[in-house]
């Protein structure tokens, strides 16, 4: 059985950074995991995200969560409610700049 690390400088100590990535359907479906990873294949992850100037969010909580996840699943319903809220801080981010 795999330990799970509640504490993310000790989780990220040991595994170098983590991403994922979210991909939001368009006909409304729930987002679905399209990337993962840790410490070089994260950091990869977050240089493209950077070089598409794509949005990048940090939420250690959220993040351990979605990297449970395997890759094509759709996030769970205990996680709408953390998506839309960082979903809407988005997009009033969008809307000021």
């Amino acid at each position: 059985m795999m330990p799970k690390y509640f504490n993310h400088a000790a989780y990220k100590k040991l595994n170098g950074p983590s991403a994922a990535v979210l991909k939001y359907d368009d006909e409304g479906g729930p987002p679905k995991v399209v990337a993962k990873g840790n410490g070089l294949l994260a950091e990869r992850i977050i240089e493209l995200a950077n070089e598409h100037d794509l949005h990048l969010e940090e939420n250690e909580g959220l993040l351990l969560s979605l990297l449970e996840l395997d890759l094509g699943d759709s996030i769970p319903p205990q996680l709408y409610t953390v998506i839309a809220e960082m979903m809407i801080f988005i997009e009033e981010m969008d809307k000021r700049y």
